[in-house]
């Protein structure tokens, strides 16, 4: 978006100048009116300087600022501003205590910009590979209405439940997906070394074999002549499917895919839809207006699919439908849920009933990881009976006419 500089008066008469990046000076001037500021000028800013600051922000930093990064800054933050620290000040102090090299680069950039006139969530913007678009919203609803501070704070216990969420659904794929890979590896071992060594013995005494040795024989002949080509196959489609999901259809159909997958499915929808209601309770909370909240929640949920969902709620809002019939509409919510926000739209506490919704589905999603290996095992099971019995029939089964032609 580009950036407008702006000159104007607050409501105390006072002259106030500043930028800010807007689609339109329309935008704009509608910025200013609801922060209580009314323009005077503005026009659009035309810098050459800033766009290098961007991209080097963007792709000069090097390294990787993570989750626990943003949570400790937004704590930081809320400690410094609530003991009355100027934000410039707080963020030097935080700039030359992070241990995170990338991120006290992102710092200076931020502080660099603050000192050019630019306001504290314009640029946070400039850092889209940083701040997630809520917690640039957040922070502009701070600025605007005074509870930076407390915008900090509940920042700082989302970012801290977003990350408690990752690393529960990763610990729940974490099995599963250690066993798929054993098994491949074990496949892969029995196919290029154990049935080749067991063929020559077959050969040697020229025995009738069964079907299943003949099957096992053939799948282990043509692993062994053309493993290189398969390893490419394999690699060249993993490549390909890549570049596919970095596509909008391709990840769409990928994150749609991810929430029908048989065990782990159920739970990152449930960890997807925690991570909405929370979201969405926070916006509330924070003073943002639904309809605008549903907009940045949207893509703060990092789902396609779901993100769709959202705006077709967003939408039905707007055409003054209540959000539980559009909750209910999208097909994602179970009944007592949608009971529950619908109860929240007549009580006027929405954001209580969604941080209430977000809590229902972390208590579900510790339930269904507590259950995910009882669930799991029997797939495996069945996976690795099938494993041996083939193996038994196409292995012990010959061993067996071997020692009959032994004894004659």
């Amino acid at each position: 978006m580009p950036l407008y500089q702006y000159r104007g008066r607050n409501q105390r008469g006072e002259a106030v100048k500043g930028q800010l990046e807007a689609n339109s000076p329309d935008a704009v001037a509608t910025q200013l009116f609801n922060s209580g500021v009314t323009p005077i000028d503005i026009n659009i800013t035309k810098t050459t300087q800033d766009v290098f600051a961007m991209l080097n922000a963007r792709f000069g930093s090097g390294g990787k600022v993570d989750l626990v990064d943003l949570i400790l800054f937004c704590r930081q933050m809320y400690t410094l501003m609530k003991a009355g620290v100027p934000i410039m000040q707080a963020l030097r102090g935080l700039r030359e205590s992070t241990q995170n090299p990338a991120f006290a680069r992102v710092i200076q950039s931020i502080s660099e910009s603050l000192d050019t006139g630019l306001e504290f969530s314009t640029a946070l913007k400039r850092h889209t590979g940083v701040f997630p678009p809520l917690f640039v919203s957040m922070v502009q609803v701070g600025e605007s209405t005074g509870s930076l501070e407390e915008v900090f704070q509940q920042l700082a216990i989302y970012l801290d439940r977003e990350k408690n969420t990752r690393d529960r659904v990763k610990s729940a794929l974490r099995y599963p997906i250690f066993v798929i890979v054993a098994m491949v590896v074990a496949l892969a071992v029995i196919n290029l070394f154990v049935i080749p060594a067991f063929v020559k013995v077959f050969t040697s005494f020229r025995i009738e074999l069964p079907w299943s040795t003949k099957i096992l024989i053939a799948m282990s002949k043509f692993t062994v002549a053309y493993w290189h080509i398969m390893l490419i196959v394999m690699i060249g489609t993993f490549l390909g499917a890549r570049n596919y999901v970095q596509t909008t259809n391709g990840r769409y159909r990928w994150h749609r895919l991810k929430l029908q997958l048989p065990v782990a499915g159920k739970i990152i929808t449930k960890a997807m839809l925690s991570r909405f209601t929370r979201a969405l309770a926070v916006m509330i909370k924070a003073g943002v207006p639904i309809v605008q909240g549903m907009t940045v929640v949207s893509r703060a949920v990092d789902n396609n699919y779901i993100s769709e969902r959202i705006l077709q709620m967003r939408d039905g809002v707007e055409r003054g439908e209540t959000i539980a019939r559009t909750a209910m509409a999208t097909g994602m919510f179970p009944p007592l849920v949608i009971q529950m926000l619908s109860v929240g739209e007549e009580s006027g506490a929405v954001d209580t009933l969604m941080l209430n919704v977000a809590e229902f589905y972390d208590r579900e999603i510790d339930f269904d990881i507590q259950n995910l290996s009882a669930a799991i095992q029997p797939i495996l099971i069945i996976v690795l009976g099938v494993m041996v019995l083939i193996l038994a029939l196409g292995v012990f089964l010959p061993m067996w006419d071997l020692v009959q032609v032994a004894r004659k």
